[in-house]
């Protein structure tokens, strides 16, 4: 309790959270997946052309749910691609549905909401057969939507981006073809918002739990080479990506009544999601998923056998659950827009009894607030100091026993995500 506490006293300090995700519809969200489920499948190998049914209408009512909910107000665009794979025979176009919101002062500072838009049967080859793919991922793509109608004439620093991909089911396709497109636009991505599969409180086993959400991150960078594996040993840094300090943010900023599970693992067991090819890229990501799943509903045609109803139904879902998932990203959202990026930092404590940090000025940052915790802690258990300056001495704080990071704050009093000060810590991505 201490931790968040002691966290949450600080990023919430700023203007930039409150309000809007107060302007969350369950019934809006319920409405748009109605819709998505009546294109009868949107499998990525499904009828690009059809108006009605499949991929390519999905595509184009996404675009259309973005121009009228936020016109001018943000950029669309559409990432493509060709691809081919293990589950695409023969190469397919692959695209992506993007709007972005640009920062009013730090445009290539980005933060990224996805979700993804094809859905799938229980042959994962079965482009024709209906796949209405309410949960997985209706359920994500209502989100990123709705966080759009409900931010997108609100002005942030940084920008905000709105994504709907492709490709999931198949390989992971659409998330990769994000990646490519914001590094090639040399994006400062500093925080890409998973969600999938994220509206349903009862799972397959009749298990509810209706105040929680998953959390992944990953431990260990994906993207750490040798050099940095080494370094890790030597000063530690396993437990502190930019990703796992991400997942510590979110859960800073959740509702008491609606708390964040963080799972610390990439995602779950022997599974992924559209954040991994981020975290690939070096960028810091985290998926959202539900708390308990209905494994039923998952990847399966719909139909009953055995005494159950199987397949991605909308009959499977919780709108109010939704809902708060929904209210808990549009608070990251915006809390990240509005602050800094979290400063690279480095410790110096060996063999002495003190700690000297350093860390690189960020632009928007007119402070900074250095933190510490024990090295078992989960959580960043107390604020050390708040300076204008980029290095701090710490008398009597002996390095081998602790953790130390550093978030950057802004004039607004928006305040970043801690970064750790030790390797691989830095949010700045590649």
């Amino acid at each position: 309790m201490k931790t968040a506490l002691c966290l949450a006293a600080v990023l919430l300090a700023g203007p930039a959270i409150a309000a809007p995700a107060d302007d969350v519809s369950a019934a809006r969200m319920k409405a748009r997946v109605e819709q998505l489920v009546a294109f009868g499948t949107r499998h990525t190998l499904s009828s690009p052309d059809d108006p009605k049914r499949g991929i390519g209408a999905a595509r184009i009512w996404a675009e259309a749910q973005f121009q009228a909910d936020c016109g001018d107000a943000v950029q669309i665009v559409k990432p493509e691609t060709m691809v081919s794979g293990e589950r695409i025979p023969h190469p397919v176009r692959l695209v992506d549905v993007v709007a972005i919101q640009r920062g009013t002062e730090r445009p290539d500072e980005v933060v990224i909401v996805e979700g993804h838009l094809d859905s799938r049967r229980s042959d994962p080859m079965d482009a024709t057969g209906d796949a209405p793919g309410a949960n997985d991922d209706g359920s994500g793509t209502a989100l990123v939507l709705e966080a759009a109608h409900v931010l997108c004439h609100r002005q942030f620093a940084g920008t905000i981006v709105y994504a709907v991909v492709s490709g999931e089911e198949q390989g992971l396709y659409g998330g990769k073809l994000l990646a490519d497109y914001a590094r090639a636009r040399h994006w400062t991505v500093k925080a890409v918002l998973n969600n999938d599969i994220v509206g349903n409180s009862r799972g397959s086993d009749g298990t509810v739990d209706g105040t929680h959400i998953r959390v992944f991150s990953e431990g260990p960078r994906a993207d750490a080479d040798a050099r940095l594996t080494k370094a890790q040993r030597l000063y530690g840094g396993e437990n502190d990506s930019p990703s796992r300090n991400l997942s510590r943010f979110i859960a800073s900023l959740a509702d008491p009544a609606f708390a964040v599970r963080q799972v610390w693992r990439a995602d779950r067991m022997g599974r992924g999601g559209d954040h991994l090819p981020f975290e690939e890229a070096g960028y810091p990501a985290v998926r959202f998923t539900v708390a308990v799943e209905n494994y039923d509903g998952q990847h399966q045609d719909v139909r009953n056998a055995d005494g159950h109803a199987y397949g991605d139904t909308i009959d499977k879902m919780d709108f109010a659950y939704l809902a708060n998932v929904t209210r808990l990203n549009v608070r990251a959202l915006a809390a990240l827009a509005a602050a800094p990026i979290p400063p690279a930092a480095d410790t110096k404590g060996a063999v002495q009894t003190f700690t000297a940090l350093t860390w690189k000025p960020v632009p928007g940052a007119t402070a900074y607030a250095v933190w510490r915790r024990r090295t078992d802690a989960p959580g960043w258990d107390e604020k050390v100091l708040t300076t204008s300056a980029t290095t701090a001495r710490l008398d009597g704080m002996r390095a081998d026993d602790w953790f130390f990071g550093v978030s950057a704050i802004a004039a607004d009093g928006s305040a970043s995500p801690i970064a750790s000060a030790l390797p691989g810590g830095g949010f700045a991505g590649p």
